[in-house]
């Protein structure tokens, strides 16, 4: 099954998340959300197994930059909604392969989860 890694190439964890999986020999292939967005399938996915919650991240600037009005009546239409127009509010990275997600980057769960062998 191939993996997907969903990101921006400049953040911190992306960096970790893909030193560990090149470390290990692991072949995927990066997403950028700058360059390529990201579709609202794999929005309303990765909510419906982290929680949208999980999947916004809120502690990045474009967070803090938003009004007020927007921060106080989220919900998970208007989440996946903001995520998709501003990609630098999804938790990063994501990673895919087939039915296996991870969001974040914790080694012992990329090295329980992913599968890299035959």
């Amino acid at each position: 099954m191939p993996i997907i890694v969903y990101g921006i190439p400049n953040c911190d964890t992306v960096k970790k998340a893909r030193r560990w999986l090149d470390a290990n020999g692991v072949e995927y292939t990066f997403h950028n959300y700058k360059q390529s967005g990201i579709d609202e399938k794999n929005l309303k996915q990765w909510c419906k197994v982290f929680g949208w919650e999980t999947v916004l991240n809120k502690r990045g600037t474009t967070w803090r930059k938003l009004p007020d009005n927007i921060k106080n009546n989220i919900d998970e239409a208007s989440a996946i909604e903001l995520m998709q127009e501003q990609t630098s509010l999804i938790k990063r990275p994501v990673v895919s392969q087939g039915t296996t997600l991870l969001i974040g980057f914790k080694e012992a769960d990329y090295e329980q989860a992913l599968q890299t062998g035959p």
